[in-house]
């Protein structure tokens, strides 16, 4: 199992930064691997809506699925990934700070099959893409205005 933590600051509002990640159709305005993300659950974004996304990977589009197992406004989500080479389960918590938002992440990725020998290199990749991730995002946030 590979473990993947870490923390960003975002000049946003604490719930308008959860209300825009905890919308995985957001996702490929700011992450250029994703290249598809849809709502499949009927209702408002919250505890057990799913979505269906697709994301460039070495050189491969993988599908997963994505649902939402905790949805706490504005504090945090908690979500699990399921994809053909893994699953990923974890938690972002979002909380006020000088700045406008803390948000932290931690992740456990469960690869699956012959990917599972990769783990070390999993946890490598993985804190690597989720920090350019989540700064995309910020900068992203950013320079977007603001919708209220």
């Amino acid at each position: 199992m590979a473990e993947i933590e870490g923390e960003i600051l975002i000049s946003r509002p604490v719930e308008e930064v959860l209300d825009f990640v905890a919308d995985q159709r957001n996702e490929p305005q700011y992450n250029p691997r994703m290249v598809r993300a849809a709502k499949v659950t009927d209702g408002p974004v919250g505890r057990g809506t799913v979505f269906r996304s697709a994301a460039k990977s070495m050189g491969r589009t993988a599908e997963m699925s994505i649902e939402l197992t905790g949805y706490d406004r504005p504090a945090g989500l908690a979500s699990r990934t399921t994809m053909r080479q893994a699953e990923m389960v974890g938690t972002l918590s979002f909380e006020p700070a000088p700045s406008g938002t803390r948000m932290r992440w931690a992740w456990q990725v469960r690869p699956k099959g012959a990917v599972r020998l990769m783990a070390p290199l999993i946890t490598w990749m993985g804190r690597h893409q989720e920090q350019a991730i989540w700064t995309s995002m910020k900068r992203y946030l950013e320079n977007t205005p603001a919708t209220s």
